[in-house]
């Protein structure tokens, strides 16, 4: 399900279905299956048909609750996970999900004490630590936040969000050293080159970096950065800056 293998997870639903398919273990599968095709009401259909089985079944109440996210309908998100850490107030992933909800809803003191609690039981998962990040930002307390995303990039942030996140902030801050640091490591990642929001984020980062080291004098390494930037469309600042950069050299 992770690695949105469809056909090995219907391959597996088919065998466990020939084993028993009246088991809870089984329908979950089944759900997840159709969560992965996005049929999201027929996944809860199943997850509804595991909980049939057995009404303790804390893995279809946490995966029910998101499919009831997918579906906007906040309202049994919310009593899916609580029925979940009913059951086991060591699920994580329920906490995470009553954080979600929450901050959908904008409500945010509530979606911090959820994810404080996500947290706490998952201290490693860079995951935590970047939506505790994302809601102390939207409550514009940013030292806080700054922290959060800290320990959200210690703990491997593969996707480079929290990095990125944690970079803006610095630059908000005035502390251009240690923003630069935050981009020097997406670029190095190679945070661009997949279209979209990946190729915002490393033109993002080489504009930064290009005005950073020429604001330091280094204008070889500001001008490597621009002519990388102008990989990208639509990039007259780039244009103007490398002009400018040299003209410095010259």
């Amino acid at each position: 399900y992770v690695k949105e293998s469809k056909a090995e997870l219907s391959a597996l639903a088919h065998s466990a279905s020939g084993v028993d398919k009246f088991r809870p273990e089984v329908c979950c599968i089944i759900g997840n299956y159709y969560s992965l095709k996005g049929a999201h009401g027929k996944a809860v259909q199943y997850f509804q048909r595991a909980l049939k089985l057995n009404r303790k079944f804390l893995s279809a109440w946490t995966l029910m609750g998101h499919e009831y996210v997918e579906m906007k309908n906040t309202g049994a998100a919310i009593e899916a996970y609580r029925r979940a850490v009913d059951i086991n107030a060591r699920d994580y992933r329920a906490w995470y999900g009553l954080g979600q909800v929450y901050e959908i809803l904008n409500m945010h003191l509530y979606s911090l004490w959820y994810y404080r609690r996500a947290a706490a039981l998952r201290p490693y998962d860079s995951r935590m630590w970047s939506a505790l990040g994302a809601v102390y930002s939207s409550l514009d307390r940013r030292q806080e936040a700054i922290k959060c995303f800290e320990r959200a990039v210690n703990n491997v942030d593969r996707e480079g969000t929290a990095t990125r996140k944690l970079a803006k902030l610095y630059r908000d801050e005035g502390n251009a050293e240690k923003a630069a640091r935050c981009y020097q490591k997406l670029v190095s990642a190679g945070g661009g080159g997949g279209g979209g929001d990946l190729d915002s984020a490393e033109a993002e980062a080489l504009l930064f970096l290009a005005n950073y080291h020429k604001g330091e004098g280094n204008y070889d390494q500001a001008a490597m950065y621009c002519s990388r930037l102008l990989e990208f469309p639509g990039q007259e600042e780039a244009k103007a800056l490398l002009r400018d950069i040299r003209s410095r050299i010259s």
